[in-house]
């Protein structure tokens, strides 16, 4: 027995030794970077375009045989992988990998497994999406709109067609649902935004979380919630498919057009097949398709996270968030 334990402390500290070299080496090699902005030390941005750099080692670029894809988290992930199917057997023939859907029950998981380097291409929501540039080297450049270029959703103050609520001081001592802490017009936009009209969330009513936005809005149809601040193209896709009657619902506030899920790659896949993906995204046409019936937009649009992104960060700001794994949850 005493040999055993003894044995099972030389192994501790040899495992402690080389995860305290690891970690020396990788302070070492954090020296190198010039600028980091936000990003985790994992990362750089030299070029300073708010995204991490392409690791400067050749050695480190990733080139996979099977590329890994998740969607944002959603309430039913069976439904929209069979809705994706379509898109990845497309992502496939034009990257010659094979493609494989992976399923998030949280915006942290999909966060963290990109980080991680289990995954490789993504649609990360509005809000959580500076957590994924940040904390997981997440590099943004598509997002899903019209010919005309044009992209959007907005955030909808949503109640019951019979409720006596009609502006957002009414929601002062309501039960009113936000949905996590890190959904931009679920949460994030409405800590900013309402107390310039009237009504501040965690002080006029106290915030309870329903999880997503679904939840939010069955909520309000169910009466189990008096108000619900939610996602304009979440709520319009679900009384689409029937899950509640738009005339039992009315909208008492409504912002302009912030930017929909961003979708992007891991920052080490290598140059040449992130090409490759970019070229499967934006050549994807939606008409006729699952994609296209679900989320009503024509394609693929390019956009760039610093820009398209601006306002999200100045509301997070705002907010005072900070992107780590804590703030995520």
């Amino acid at each position: 027995m005493k040999r055993f334990l003894a044995v099972t402390l030389v192994l501790l500290l040899a495992v402690s030794f080389a995860v305290a070299s690891g970690g020396q080496e990788e302070e070492m090699a954090v020296e190198e970077c010039s600028n980091r902005g936000l990003l985790d030390v994992m990362y750089c941005d030299e070029n300073g375009d708010l995204v991490a750099d392409l690791p400067k080692d050749e050695s480190k670029w990733v080139d996979p045989d099977t590329l890994v894809f998740a969607y944002t988290p959603v309430e039913d992930p069976a439904v929209y992988q069979d809705i994706w199917q379509p898109f990845m057997d497309h992502l496939s023939e034009v990257t010659g990998k094979d493609v494989r859907f992976f399923s998030v029950d949280s915006y942290a998981a999909q966060v963290e497994a990109m980080r991680a380097g289990r995954l490789h291409i993504a649609g990360i929501s509005t809000g959580p999406t500076p957590f994924g540039v940040n904390l997981a080297g997440y590099v943004p450049f598509a997002i899903m709109g019209g010919e005309d270029g044009q992209f959007g959703y907005t955030l909808q103050v949503y109640v019951r067609a019979d409720s006596d609520l009609y502006e957002l001081p009414d929601l002062a001592g309501q039960r009113v649902a936000h949905t996590t802490p890190t959904s931009n017009s679920g949460n994030q936009a409405p800590s900013a935004l309402f107390p310039d009209n009237g009504v501040v969330p965690g002080e006029d009513y106290e915030v309870e979380f329903s999880g997503s936005h679904e939840n939010s809005a069955l909520g309000v149809v169910a009466g189990d919630y008096d108000a619900a601040p939610v996602a304009s193209e979440v709520v319009d896709r679900m009384a689409e498919r029937g899950l509640f009657d738009p005339d039992d619902v009315r909208i008492i506030f409504e912002t302009d057009p912030f930017p929909t899920t961003s979708y992007g790659h891991a920052h080490d896949l290598h140059p040449d097949l992130v090409e490759k993906v970019k070229e499967a995204f934006l050549s994807y046409e939606f008409a006729g398709t699952p994609l296209g019936e679900e989320f009503q937009v024509d394609g693929f649009i390019e956009i760039n996270y610093e820009n398209q992104w601006a306002q999200i960060r100045r509301i997070q700001e705002h907010n005072g968030i900070e992107y780590t794994f804590e703030g995520l949850d």
